[in-house]
């Protein structure tokens, strides 16, 4: 007997309670309406799979064309028929592969190409982010040998690569399973090597495009099996699920609709982690009224890496409606006599298309504090990103210079210096020497590692309990900071840069610059606004964690 329900790769991942609401009240396990968000990475995706696909393509161009299959655009059955036709005609590359709907089992795929091998076809799936990085080339002799597998982009050949480290995704294997599941159940997959009789291979082509990952995927799939029963049992409605607050809560449209559950019932999980929700409902403490009148030893599955302390207190923080707590008597941030704060703007895996900057000289009140932003408007990605990179860095390196010269202390800051380090690195790999002005590896890295790159966002994790969450939009409200722009956000701003820019061919709206540039410039103030507030004696008026915990 059918199920009622048909799974496609990305109802195995993520929160199992959304994807009952998915079915239960929309009626179809792939329904979730898509945020603009959600939109972009989709776009983003699919741009960078044509992308690929045409390369890989092209990659066969001294093949026998009728042996090179690219299924044409169209509806679901005419891109099956499509596909089972060039299966039967043995074609070596077979993309934009459709695969019949399993009613039986209840599940769907497809892959962006399928390769043969061994008289039958391996599945290869093209992801819009990275699948490997490089190694270490200095790796030690007595380390183990290498374990990841690539192949080149125009054949299956995988081979011991020790160039590169795996960065593998549970959803990109997941998702690797269930069509090469699909594959065996319609008998198009490879016929078993006697050498090696139990292996299924797949393969993965991530955002540089410069090999294909090869993933075994033997003991992924008895995972897979027990998952795609588990989450079929939800949709069936056999087994049921009920919300608590994870990092996916953030973008999800029925978030609005779990939160009043959650607080109708006091929900722990409003105040700690996925993982140590699930520890402390185990112990036996469910509410956040529970956790906070909590005074014993921590659970004893608590994560070691978070202090059980910071949860009692953010709980009580919820119930008295405290927005921040000091874990130190007399908060402290890294001052000095030239301060800039940076904000870097950047578009998905694109690039950093602004540096926002805004210089603060402590010992002259007489001079402004000016906001400059260092920016190209041509669409990423472009060369023109490394010219306002290069003018950027040369606009830092002059004050910071100037600043030593004239014998004061300087200070660069930064809120989760994470993104910025990364395309700071990133602009100097990709520009330098190309783009004259652009620095080398090593002097960003100098500088990174100098005690003049201050990090507030860790700032904030030194010196405060932050019960509502560290980002910089939850804390510098705290300090009398607030954003112009009610929408300012870092999902609103991609909308509004891919309008700006009129992105892949988009209409052009200038006038979203301007908003970019006012949101950026919000953000670099309110940077100044919180570490200022850190050094005040107003941050004083916040409670002392000791004393909430009757220490």
């Amino acid at each position: 007997m059918g199920s009622s329900a048909v799974l496609g790769a990305r109802n195995l991942t993520g929160c199992e309670h959304r994807l009952a609401l998915d079915f239960t009240v929309q009626g179809d396990a792939a329904a979730s309406d898509v945020s603009p968000e959600a939109r972009r990475r989709i776009e983003a995706a699919q741009l960078h799979r044509d992308e690929v696909i045409a390369l890989l393509h092209g990659l066969q161009s001294d093949k026998d064309p009728s042996t090179i299959v690219t299924v044409d655009d169209g509806d679901h059955r005419s891109r099956v028929a499509e596909t089972r036709a060039a299966v039967e005609s043995g074609a070596e590359w077979i993309f934009r592969a459709a695969l019949p709907t399993d009613r039986v089992r209840g599940r769907r795929g497809h892959a962006e190409a399928l390769v043969r091998v061994g008289g039958g076809y391996l599945p290869i799936i093209i992801v819009n982010h990275r699948v490997s990085t490089p190694s270490n080339p200095k790796r030690p002799t007595d380390a183990p040998p290498p374990s990841l597998l690539t192949s080149p982009l125009w054949d299956w050949r995988p081979e011991l690569d020790a160039t590169r480290s795996v960065r593998s995704q549970r959803r990109d294997l997941m998702r690797l399973a269930q069509v090469a599941a699909m594959l065996a159940d319609l008998g198009w997959a490879p016929a078993a090597d006697p050498e090696r009789a139990h292996e299924v291979w797949g393969g993965i082509i991530g955002l540089d495009a410069d090999c294909i990952v090869a993933a075994c995927l033997t003991d992924v799939l008895a995972e897979y099996e027990q998952i795609f029963a588990r989450r079929q049992a939800i949709v069936d409605g056999t087994i049921t699920t009920e919300p608590r607050r994870i990092g996916e809560c953030r973008s999800c449209q029925w978030w609005p609709r779990c939160e009043q559950e959650l607080v109708e019932r006091r929900d722990v999980s409003l105040v700690v982690g996925g993982s140590q929700t699930l520890v402390l409902r185990a112990a036996g403490i469910a509410t956040v009224d529970a956790l906070a009148d909590y005074r014993g030893a921590p659970p004893e599955d608590w994560p070691g890496a978070a202090q059980f302390g910071d949860a009692i207190i953010s709980a009580r923080c919820w119930v008295d409606g405290i927005p921040l707590v000091r874990r130190v008597s007399r908060p402290t941030v890294q001052r000095a006599d030239i301060e800039v704060d940076i904000d870097m703007e950047s578009y998905s895996e694109r690039g950093a298309y602004m540096w926002g900057t805004l210089l603060t000289d402590t010992t002259d009140p007489d001079r402004p504090v000016r906001y400059r932003p260092f920016v190209t408007w041509d669409p990423l990605p472009t060369q023109d990103e490394g010219r306002s990179f290069a003018e950027f860095w040369a606009w830092l390196t002059a004050e910071r210079e100037a600043a030593h010269s004239a014998g004061k202390t300087f200070a660069a800051y930064c809120y989760s210096q994470q993104a910025e380090n990364r395309w700071l690195r990133g602009s100097a790999d990709r520009f330098h020497p190309d783009v004259p002005g652009v620095p080398a590896r090593a002097e960003v890295d100098a500088f990174i590692g100098s005690g003049e790159w201050v990090d507030i966002f860790e700032a904030v994790g030194r010196n405060f309990v932050c019960p509502r969450g560290k980002g910089l939009k939850r804390v510098a409200p705290v300090a009398g900071f607030h954003w112009r722009d009610d929408e300012a956000g870092g999902e609103a701003s991609m909308e509004w840069y891919s309008a700006a820019v009129g992105l892949d061919g988009g209409p052009t709206d200038e006038s979203q610059r301007e908003r970019l540039c006012v949101y950026n410039e919000d953000d670099v103030r309110a940077t100044k606004a919180l570490r200022e507030w850190i050094s005040s004696d107003a941050v004083l008026e916040l409670p002392l964690a000791q004393e909430m915990l009757g220490e």
